[in-house]
């Protein structure tokens, strides 16, 4: 998979993006990232991508410019955007672009999966106010938000579907189970965990865990995850 990034942030990504598990999914050649600074793509002199709202109201908003531009750079074909709609389809059925944004739709894992599956992402950081209204019309594919709050930028947002889709992706965990027993992946919970030593500062491993019955084991997990989802996401039971 080759995901682009579009900030106007680019120092916020390396240290996410070159350690654990999207730093070895790197290396082993499973996903190609680049960060792309909004800044290259401004024809103004003093690389000014953003402008005052029209209308009036607070703060500024990205113009679509410079983003469209990035986008043109990173597809190689100017066709793209507007003026061949068959190559826009092509293109878009094989690329996702995405901005981050509040008003997206909210990041779980079966739209993370979703996303996992194309061969290439690209991301767009939001920003200020937010960007210019014929971005969303014309160019994105998908809008996403990872909750119900506001950050100051889509960075952070970016990162996490980064780390999110990356763990997806086939061959860069160790073993399958690792992804389809985590929280969510069923629409449960994930089911408590434990570790040597089996008993600490009083506190006991459950006996069935150490029965070695397998069957046992993989029918109290699932009532624990059952259990837990119930108490803390009760909505996903629905």
């Amino acid at each position: 998979m080759k995901i682009d990034v579009i900030t106007i942030f680019p120092k916020m990504f390396s240290p996410v993006l070159n350690e654990s598990i999207i730093k070895r999914a790197q290396a082993k050649g499973l996903l190609k990232i680049k960060i792309h600074n909004l800044r290259d793509y401004s024809k103004d002199k003093h690389r000014k991508i953003d402008d005052r709202p029209f209308g009036a109201g607070p703060g500024m908003v990205f113009q679509p410019e410079p983003i469209f531009r990035a986008v043109e750079s990173i597809v190689h074909s100017s066709s793209f955007i507007v003026h061949r709609k068959k190559r826009i389809r092509k293109t878009k059925s094989k690329t996702k672009i995405i901005l981050l944004s509040p008003q997206g739709k909210k990041l779980n894992h079966k739209l993370t999966k979703k996303l996992s599956r194309y061969k290439h992402l690209i991301l767009i950081c939001g920003h200020y106010e937010g960007v210019d209204e014929r971005v969303r019309q014309k160019l994105v594919t998908d809008e996403v938000s990872i909750g119900d709050y506001v950050l100051t930028c889509g960075e952070l947002p970016a990162m996490v579907l980064i780390d999110a889709v990356t763990r997806l992706i086939p061959k860069v965990l160790g073993k399958l189970e690792s992804t389809h027993f985590e929280s969510f992946s069923q629409d449960l919970l994930e089911y408590p965990q434990y570790t040597r030593p089996s008993v600490f500062r009083g506190m006991k491993v459950p006996e069935v865990l150490l029965s070695g019955n397998h069957k046992l084991i993989e029918k109290w997990r699932r009532d624990k995850a059952l259990e837990i989802t119930r108490k803390n996401r009760p909505d996903l039971l629905k």
